[in-house]
């Protein structure tokens, strides 16, 4: 071996080392590990499964709830062939426009309900959703907004009839509506 640079860092290592000495053991204590936290719980959804599941097994009580079963929570303009609910329901008339209005109140809910059905009417708009919600969260799980629109919508002219949205489009939280045809 040569005297080259690398066995004179050696040397220096040592000499630096040299009065390095081993840490005493202490009573060889083991440190626990922090284990990784548990996925969250989803709660609100457990909750709402929940309720889904003891309301299907106690079956209707009220008549709100037996809206939701049905036909019943329907509306044919007088003078209408039952067929064009029947159209209605099958999804003869395509959706063209939504409305949401979950998290609204009474209030704010029939305006947007104004607003959005007389702008669907001047863009000559047949059929479209309105979306309500099962009422899950609010006061009593009662769908509020369920029956105010069961109240405002036969009340207007442009309205020519309604009934409970297939499963694939809200089911028993949301409504199809069939506009008149403007001329």
């Amino acid at each position: 071996m040569s005297d080259g640079p690398e066995h004179g860092s050696d040397d220096e290592f040592r000499r630096a080392m040299a009065d390095v000495r081993p840490i005493a053991p202490r009573a060889r204590r083991r440190i626990a590990l922090r284990r990784a936290p548990p996925p969250p719980d989803a709660r609100q959804r457990q909750r709402d499964e929940r309720a889904v599941l003891e309301e299907s097994i106690s079956g209707p009580v009220s008549l709100d709830h037996l809206l939701d079963s049905g036909e019943e929570l329907s509306f044919l303009r007088h003078g209408l062939s039952r067929d064009v609910l029947r159209k209605l329901r099958r999804g003869h008339w395509v959706i063209q426009s939504d409305l949401d209005l979950h998290g609204m109140n009474r209030t704010q809910a029939a305006e947007q309900l104004a607003l959005f059905l007389r702008a669907c009417s001047a863009q000559h708009m047949r059929c479209v959703r309105i979306v309500h919600g099962k009422g899950l969260g609010s006061r009593n799980r009662e769908p509020v907004l369920k029956r105010v629109l069961h109240k405002l919508l036969p009340r207007r002219d442009d309205v020519l009839a309604y009934c409970q949205a297939p499963a694939a489009h809200g089911g028993a939280g949301a409504l199809l509506v069939l506009l008149r045809k403007r001329p």
